[in-house]
């Protein structure tokens, strides 16, 4: 595998189009508490994006998952995944939705949840309340205690 880095990106033309492309939300990405993240090789050949909201101190959506169809179905969606939660601070729950992709997220170590079972911080965010349909999955990862 390509020895990968993420760098911080600002909202920008490549952002948007790399998101859309993958039929993600875009409406709120230039909003405050919003980190987004590119995937790339050490050819700067990008690979994905992520992206971070902060719904409060202790509460983070992982959002704007996605990697280029060039490199999907290699690994890569995990690395992205694990790169990108090391940016998040241990204490923080994390929350994500889905629509297409619990199965991958369950075996990263995220499980199901429940909507009366979320912060209101995260069930009011744009995407949770308002971008993503209702149907989606809302998934929460379980962290091991820091020893």
């Amino acid at each position: 595998m390509r020895e990968l880095k993420l760098d911080p990106i600002s909202v920008s033309d490549e952002l948007t189009t790399g998101l859309s492309a993958a039929g993600l939300p875009i409406d709120d990405i230039g909003e405050p508490g919003r980190s987004y993240f590119r995937l790339a090789d050490t050819e700067n050949q990008i690979i994905g994006y992520s992206g971070i909201e902060a719904a409060s101190h202790d509460a983070v959506l992982l959002r704007s998952m996605v990697i280029v169809p060039a490199f999907r179905s290699q690994g890569y969606g995990r690395h992205l995944t694990d790169m990108t939660l090391a940016r998040i601070p241990l204490a923080s729950e994390v929350y994500l939705a889905t629509t297409s992709a619990a199965s991958f997220f369950e075996r990263v170590g995220f499980q199901v949840v429940e909507r009366d079972h979320v912060p209101q911080t995260i069930l009011s965010t744009r995407q949770l309340s308002g971008l993503c349909p209702a149907s989606a999955t809302i998934m929460k990862l379980t962290r091991r205690p820091a020893t």
